[in-house]
């Protein structure tokens, strides 16, 4: 969540923490959700997150994406259907949380910023996060 909620030149000081995990920021803003499913998925592909050829990293990231997207949303996964729009930051991460890396590794998925009314001033800050297993 820290690496979605900050800029770049904010991570700097992180850096030394995701020394073992790959990960890569983006953003995304708009009132279809598969747009921003969309661009989260073309990130983790440019910047070698997963691979484009294995269905199981695929189908892993996509979890981890719905699973963020039902923190941001509050449970109703649909935007402008619904007359709400985001603004979204997001971070994919890839690593494992364990000392021995043969238990597999995971993806996570992070989206910080705003939801709300498609009307500026009419929105709120949000978080979401979403973790899955690559199996």
């Amino acid at each position: 969540m820290l690496v979605a909620s900050l800029t770049p030149e904010e991570l700097e000081p992180f850096l030394a923490q995701l020394k073992d995990v790959d990960y890569c920021q983006g953003k995304s803003g708009s009132m279809s959700m598969q747009k921003v499913i969309s661009a989260v998925e073309t990130s983790a592909k440019r910047n070698n997150i997963i691979s484009e050829d294995l269905y199981r990293e695929t189908h892993a990231l996509y979890h981890a994406i719905l699973e963020a997207l039902e923190g941001v949303m509050r449970g109703q996964i649909g935007a402008g259907d619904m007359m709400r729009t985001v603004g979204l930051r997001f971070a994919i991460v890839r690593g494992s949380p364990y000392e021995h890396y043969d238990e597999g590794e995971w993806l996570a998925v992070a989206f910080y910023g705003t939801i709300g009314a498609p009307v500026k001033g009419l929105e709120h800050e949000t978080f979401g996060l979403g973790i899955n297993h690559i199996g």
